[in-house]
């Protein structure tokens, strides 16, 4: 896959894309498509009637217009339905059927998306499926089952599949992968240390009063929801084959995965004496100077500077409409009365305290329960050669890398890291590349120019639109240049679901190994959990 090089195509169609889920992931990836591809989204599914007009208004009917037949759907099943009965009617002959999409994106609730991708498996239509793929491995296998019919994984799915990691996608890493793997400018890479800097409030907004503050079934936590994103980049880095390597050419296996981490912050003992018993910042003494304040964080920081974009929408998801129909001092009214909803811990169930969110809640009396600290260790073995054709390719060799995973940072999501190599030392943020020479004794500094359009830029510093992009363009070669589907997967995607699947498996041996505080043996592990596709 080119850096930052989009298919050429020749358009016959416009493609039609169906959006499950328009929360913010659903916005972004319609975002990305109605305005740097051909392409065009045609049908949302949405239980939430607000969410669900202001999609439909913002990206497919207009706002003066009323949705289409198949254009809106109160839930996927619904669209499922209408699909199954549009393909029956026109097998059957009729006139006028409505049009139907070439492809999904499923944005819904991660605990939802191995339902719907099972569900949806059999309309053999283009899918890409928001990160994480499924919240537990069994899940992830069960989506591949569907997806692979008779466990062909030499063939994989029959339709383009794409995964939201949306890091091997920016600019930035793309650029960075090409001078590690490609341009080779440290030699072999010895260690990586990587860190993903979560921000301390984004931290609390999401993870201790937000929709991913516990642990799911399969017991893990925001190492999953937050930073399968960044396993994925190491795999990425290190064991998936580099740039132009041969198609049959594995991935280089880790030997060890190991984890620790804990909630170290956001927890009862942690709260400071003087807020007394509160549990919500509204009615809290020291309010005016903690630093977690919803009133400071919501209000102050946002609505009152006139943002009512993310993260308030996420709080209030009408607030926007609000703002521009009955003012500020109505979005203000219902932004506090948001903040203003508490529970008691002691009369409330806990099935209705966990199945939504409070964003005025304490973030010291909070339900939460997911890692705000997590480290992360991967070893890799020298490669064996080749049983068959030594030449074929060079083998790799063995290396260490880890992820470091913290809440209380000043910078927000904005990765950075270090690679140490045999030849040299790269040094990384989300801007600007700068690696050292031993041969030269020299620096070399690499600035990554910024997107043009603002909104493309502060979308993982062009991930998302570049993923959207290569998935729309592995479309296009399928559909429009009769492209087989395993080229466009590696040429577009870079990434086939065998791969999306072992990527997650990491991230759920690394919180086995957490709770059980104990090294896996990765190959060991990972042959014992292929079984069940057997």
């Amino acid at each position: 896959m080119a850096i930052n090089t989009l298919p050429t195509t020749t358009t016959t169609k416009q493609l039609r894309f169906l959006v499950i889920g328009a929360g913010s992931r659903g916005h972004r990836y319609a975002e990305a498509v109605t305005e740097s591809t051909s392409a065009l989204i045609h049908a949302v599914a949405e239980p939430r009637p607000w969410n669900r007009q202001e999609f439909g208004e913002r990206f497919i009917w207009g706002t003066n217009n009323k949705p289409s037949n198949g254009q809106e759907f109160t839930d996927w099943r619904d669209w499922l339905k209408w699909e199954q009965e549009r393909r029956q009617a026109l097998a059957n002959g009729q006139q006028n059927v409505p049009l139907g999409v070439d492809g999904v994106f499923v944005c819904a609730l991660d605990e939802m998306h191995v339902e719907i991708m099972c569900a949806i498996a059999p309309l053999n239509l283009h899918v890409l499926c928001e990160k994480p793929l499924a919240t537990s491995l069994a899940d992830c296998l069960a989506i591949y089952r569907a997806f692979v019919p008779d466990h062909k994984r030499d063939v994989g799915p029959s339709k383009v599949f794409s995964i939201g990691h949306v890091l091997r996608y920016s600019p930035h890493n793309m650029r960075l992968r090409q001078l590690l793997l490609e341009e080779r400018v440290i030699g072999d890479v010895v260690s990586v240390e990587h860190v993903e800097p979560v921000g301390y409030w984004h931290f609390a907004h999401s993870y201790v009063r937000g929709n991913w503050r516990r642990e799911t079934h399969a017991g893990v936590g925001s190492l999953l929801t937050k930073s399968c994103h960044d396993i994925d980049f190491l795999v990425w880095l290190l064991s998936s084959p580099p740039p132009g390597s041969p198609k049959d050419m594995p991935p280089h296996e880790p030997r060890t995965i190991s984890s620790t981490g804990r909630l170290t912050q956001f927890i009862g003992k942690r709260k400071p004496k003087e807020a007394g018993d509160a549990t919500n910042c509204l009615s809290c003494p020291i309010e005016r100077k903690c630093n977690y304040s919803s009133v400071r964080l919501y209000k102050e920081r946002q609505l009152d500077k006139g943002n009512t974009d993310w993260p308030l929408h996420i709080v209030c998801p009408d607030i926007e409409d609000t703002f521009k129909v009955a003012g500020a001092d109505a979005a203000e009214k219902l932004l506090m009365t948001a903040l203003a909803e508490d529970y008691d811990k002691s009369s409330a169930p806990d099935a209705e305290i966990k199945s939504r969110s409070w964003y005025g809640r304490c973030v010291w009396e909070s339900d939460n329960n997911v890692c705000d600290d997590q480290f992360v260790t991967l070893t890799w073995d020298d490669e064996q050669p080749p049983s068959t054709d030594e030449g074929k390719y060079t083998p790799r060799t063995s290396k260490t890398a880890s992820l470091h995973m913290i809440a209380p940072t000043e910078k927000q999501c904005e990765r950075r890291g270090r690679i140490y190599g045999t030849e040299g030392e790269i040094e990384y943020d989300s801007r600007t590349i700068k690696y050292f020479s031993f041969a030269t004794n020299e620096f070399t500094t690499i600035e990554i120019p910024k997107a043009k359009n603002p909104k493309e830029e502060q979308a993982h510093g062009g991930g998302d639109w570049g993923l959207t992009r290569m998935f729309i363009g592995a479309v296009q070669a399928v559909e429009e240049r009769g492209w087989d589907v395993r080229d466009a997967q590696r040429e577009f995607i870079g990434c086939t679901l065998e791969e999306a699947v072992r990527s997650h498996a990491v991230v759920f041996a690394a919180e086995e190994a957490r709770r059980e505080e104990k090294v896996i043996r990765w190959q060991d592990w990972w042959d014992q959990h292929l079984k069940s596709l057997v």
